[in-house]
C-alpha cells in the first residue's frame, strides 16, 4: 500500500495564499496611487503607448508654461503701447487748444504737455518684464532708448535734439534771416528774389504767379534760381496780387502772397501802390523783404525744426544723423555725416531689416509658434516720440511777436505727422 506525502498540498495552498496576498497588495496600491504599475514593464503591451502619452503631457506642460510667460510679456507691452498712444492723442489735443492761445501762451502750454508726455513715453519704451526689455528687439538685456535728458540736451560731447534743431535753424534762416534768399532791384522798376547760390538750406523757389496789372513776372530761372517782377509797364490796381511758392526743408510748401493797396501804411503782406512803376517797385521790394523775414521766423523755422528732427530720429547706431557743417552755421553750405561720438543716438536697442515681431518668438504648440517682439524705433512708435520731442524742443518766448504764428506753423505740421498718412504703421497696428 502506497502512502502519499502529507506536505505537498499544504505547500500549494500556502503559495496560493501568498499570491493572493501579493495581488491584494497590488490592487490596494493601485487604488491608493492611481497607477497600474510602478514600472513600465508591469504595463505589458501598453507600456509603449504610456511612454508616448507621458512625453506628450510633458510637452503640453512646457507649452503651457511658455504661453503663460509670453502672455505676461504681451500684456505688459500692450499696456505700454496703449499708454503711448494716449500720450500722442493728449498732445494733439493740447496743440489744437494751443492754436487758440494769445501769442506764445498757448504754445507754452502745449510744450509743457509735450515735455512731460515725452518723458513718460521714453520710460514706457524702457519697460521690462522680469529682466527682459520689451522694446529692444533682440537686445533684451539693454534699454531700448536713451534718457529724456540725453535725447533733448545731449550727453557730453554728444549733441542732443535741441542743438541739432538750433544748428539747422541757423543754417536755414541764414545770416540775413530771410531764409537764404536775396531781394534786389536789377532796374529801377524791377524786383528780383534769388536763392542762395551754394546752399541746400532755406527757402527754395518753386513758382511765381501774378494778377498784377501792367507787370511782367518771370522765373524761377537761372543759377541760382530767381524770380523777378518788372513794373516798367505801369502800376497795378488795388487788390492785385503776386504769389511766390516756396519748397520748405521738411518737404512741405508755403505761399507768400503780396497784395497791392492804396492804403498807407499797408498791412502785413501788402505793398503800397506808388505814383509810378519805380515807386511801386521800391515799395514791393521793401514789403517782400519784411514778409520774407516774418515767413522765415514762422513757417521756415517750424519746417527747419521738423526736418532736423526727421534726421535725428531716423538715425541709429549704424547710420548716425547728418549734421550741418559748422560752426558758422548761418553761413554753412553743406551737411556732414555725424557719428555716435558727436551725436546722441536716441534708439539703443537692436536694429534690423526683418520683422520686429520675429525678434522674439515662442513655440506654444507642436505646430504653432508666435512672434511677439517689438522695436522701439518702429514707425508707429518713432513718430510719436519724434513729434513729442520736436514740440518739446522748440521754445517760443512769450515776448516773441511771431510766437502765435510760429506755434500754428509747428502745430500744424506735428498734428499731421501724429495723425499719419494712410497705410502708415501706427501704435494701434503694432
Amino acid at each position: 500500500m502506497t502512502i502519499s506525502s502529507v506536505g505537498g498540498k499544504p505547500s500549494a495552498a500556502i503559495q496560493s495564499l501568498v499570491d493572493l496576498r501579493s495581488t491584494l497588495d497590488d490592487l490596494q496600491r493601485q487604488l491608493s496611487t492611481g497607477k497600474k504599475s510602478t514600472t513600465y514593464a508591469g504595463l505589458g503591451v501598453e507600456r509603449g503607448m504610456t511612454v508616448g502619452l507621458r512625453a506628450q503631457l510633458s510637452a503640453i506642460g512646457s507649452f503651457d508654461s511658455v504661453a503663460d510667460n509670453v502672455q505676461t510679456r504681451i500684456n505688459v507691452a500692450q499696456t505700454s503701447l496703449g499708454r503711448i498712444s494716449d500720450l500722442g492723442n493728449s498732445v494733439k489735443t493740447a496743440m489744437m487748444q494751443g492754436s487758440y492761445g494769445t501769442g506764445a501762451v498757448g504754445a507754452n502750454t502745449a510744450q509743457s504737455t509735450a515735455q512731460f508726455s515725452l518723458d513718460e513715453a521714453l520710460g514706457l519704451l524702457n519697460t521690462q518684464a522680469g529682466d527682459h526689455y520689451l522694446f529692444s528687439g533682440r537686445a533684451t538685456d539693454k534699454p531700448a532708448v536713451e534718457t529724456y535728458d540725453h535725447i533733448m540736451n545731449g550727453n557730453g560731447a554728444q549733441a542732443g535734439l535741441k542743438q541739432i534743431i538750433s544748428e539747422r535753424n541757423q543754417a536755414d534762416l541764414g545770416t540775413s534771416g530771410l531764409g537764404r534768399l536775396t531781394v534786389t532791384s536789377p532796374t529801377a522798376t524791377s524786383v528780383s528774389v534769388a536763392e542762395d547760390a551754394v546752399s541746400p538750406f532755406g527757402f527754395k523757389l518753386a513758382s511765381i504767379s501774378s494778377s498784377l496789372t501792367n507787370a511782367t513776372v518771370s522765373g524761377p530761372t537761372g543759377t541760382p534760381p530767381a524770380v523777378s517782377v518788372d513794373m516798367s509797364g505801369g502800376i497795378p490796381n488795388a487788390g492785385d496780387t503776386l504769389t511766390m511758392r516756396f519748397s520748405m526743408p521738411d518737404g512741405t510748401t508755403e505761399n507768400l502772397s503780396m497784395t497791392a493797396t492804396t492804403t498807407s501804411p499797408p498791412g502785413p503782406n501788402q505793398f503800397l501802390i506808388g505814383a509810378d512803376g519805380t515807386a511801386t517797385a521800391a515799395n514791393l521790394s521793401s514789403a517782400i523783404t519784411t514778409s520774407l523775414g516774418t515767413l522765415a521766423a514762422t513757417a521756415l523755422t517750424a519746417a527747419s525744426a521738423v526736418q532736423a528732427s526727421n534726421e535725428f530720429f531716423s538715425a541709429d547706431a549704424s547710420t548716425p544723423p547728418p549734421r550741418v557743417t559748422g560752426p558758422g552755421f548761418g553761413s554753412a553750405t553743406a551737411m556732414t555725416t555725424g557719428s555716435s561720438a558727436d551725436t546722441v543716438i536716441w534708439y539703443t536697442g537692436e536694429t534690423g531689416s526683418d520683422s520686429a515681431r520675429a525678434t522674439a518668438t515662442a513655440r506654444i504648440d507642436p505646430t504653432l509658434a508666435v512672434g511677439y517682439g517689438v522695436r522701439g524705433n518702429e514707425q508707429g512708435l518713432r513718430s510719436i516720440v519724434q513729434n513729442l520731442a520736436t514740440l518739446a524742443a522748440v521754445t517760443i518766448a512769450p515776448s516773441n511777436p511771431n510766437g502765435g504764428d510760429l506755434s500754428s506753423a509747428l502745430n500744424g505740421r506735428l498734428t499731421q505727422n501724429l495723425t499719419g498718412s494712410p497705410g502708415a504703421q501706427t501704435v494701434a497696428s503694432i
